[in-house]
């Protein structure tokens, strides 16, 4: 057999292995993000697939025990139930009634098992209304 084409053959075998490689890995990685009714429109198509799922704590839902945080996730009267078994602390802002993006994947009985956790508290953020019209006042006068 020729050099050139026993080169060739290689060359595409290796390529072809990369390829392969990228898009198996891409396919792992991906995640989609859906609201609670999205997820419950998915139904049995959900179980399985890496999803992240956004939704307001329900207040008096967080329950932890030992590295297992159990909680309530709602948006309007959707409501979803959230399992954290990751191995982060979860961040200072999850409480009660803060946003938080749970990342994981939908149970068989419709848990959402989560492995990250995200959460903010966009009022921690903002100026208190005093401090605003303090602000504005001043921008006004200059």
């Amino acid at each position: 057999m020729n050099t050139y084409v026993k080169f060739g053959i290689l060359m595409v075998l290796i390529v072809g292995s990369l390829v392969w490689l990228a898009f198996s890995g891409v396919k792992d990685t991906k995640t989609y993000y859906k609201t609670i009714p999205e997820l419950e429109k998915m139904g049995a198509q959900a179980q399985g697939q890496r999803l992240r799922v956004g939704g307001e704590v329900e207040p008096g839902s967080i329950v932890k025990s030992g590295s297992r945080v159990s909680f309530q996730l709602h948006q309007g009267a959707d409501t979803l139930s959230v399992v954290y078994t990751g191995s982060d602390p979860l961040p200072d802002t999850f409480k009660d009634n803060a946003q938080a993006l749970a990342e994981g994947r939908l149970a068989a009985n419709g848990t959402f098992e989560a492995n990250h956790i995200q959460a903010k508290c966009a009022s921690k953020y903002e100026a208190k209304p005093a401090q605003r019209v303090t602000h504005e006042t001043a921008s006004a006068r200059s």
